[in-house]
Formats: structure tokens, C-alpha cells, sequence
């Protein structure tokens, strides 16, 4: 099964990280966790969430008089979402390249490239068990 890729807007990502925080929230708790940073109005923190639950980012839960908001996406599908949509826009949708980038660029350290490494090798095995099944 496919896993589906989220692209989140920048207000999501900051909307996502204070429910995943502290889901189930409702939209004062998001709204005063994010005031001093971005000066957003309730009705803005509001809007926002309801389209996130248009969308299928968020849930809402009704009890009583108050709503409640979770996360409909994990963590890791929002940040493969993100990294999916820049090596499409960056790199034409290919890892090659974004990895020859990376690698080029000067910004990993030696413990960093020594993690990847292990990464790829143990992957590899995976792909060897898979084939052989």
C-alpha cells in the first residue's frame, strides 16, 4: 500500500507541532502556545485547523460545548512529505543527486556520513532477505 505524501504549509507545521505536543488540544491551547511567536488572532489558529481537518490533517472530537483536535498524521509522514516535496522541487525527484549534494556541500560531519553508511548496509540486507522470500 502506497503511503500517502502530506505537504504541509508552513502555518501547518506550526499548527501540527503544538497538537502533536499536546493532542487531544483545542484551538486556544494551539492558539496561546503559538501567540508570542506569530501574533495569530484565535479566529486565524480557528481557520486554520478547520481547513487542516477539511484536509485530513487534523480530527475533531465533540464534548459538549468543546472541540477537540488530533492529528490524523504521524510525524514521519509529515516530515516524508516535506522531504518528498523538496527533492521533487529541488532535485527533480531523484535521491541521487540530493545525496551527491549533501555529501558535496561540506555539511556532514564524519559520524554522520559513518550513520549513513551503516543506513545503506543494513538496508541492502533487508532487500537481500526480501528478494530471496
Amino acid at each position: 500500500m502506497a503511503t500517502r505524501e502530506y505537504e504541509l504549509t508552513e502555518a501547518e507545521w506550526d499548527i501540527v507541532e503544538v497538537v502533536w505536543k499536546h493532542e487531544p488540544c483545542a484551538a486556544p491551547t494551539v492558539q496561546e502556545e503559538l501567540a508570542a511567536r506569530k501574533k495569530w488572532t484565535y479566529s486565524t489558529v480557528k481557520t486554520l485547523m478547520d481547513r487542516m481537518v477539511a484536509k485530513g490533517l487534523l480530527t475533531t472530537e465533540r464534548i459538549r460545548n468543546l472541540m477537540l483536535y488530533r492529528s490524523a498524521i504521524s510525524r514521519r509522514d509529515a516530515q516524508r512529505g516535506e522531504l518528498m516535496r523538496t527533492v521533487k522541487r529541488a532535485f527533480g525527484g531523484a535521491f541521487t543527486p540530493m545525496m551527491q549534494f549533501m555529501l558535496e556541500s561540506d555539511t556532514l560531519s564524519q559520524q554522520e556520513i559513518a550513520e549513513l553508511e551503516t543506513m545503506i548496509r543494513k538496508k541492502r540486507r533487508r532487500n537481500k532477505a526480501e528478494t530471496r522470500e
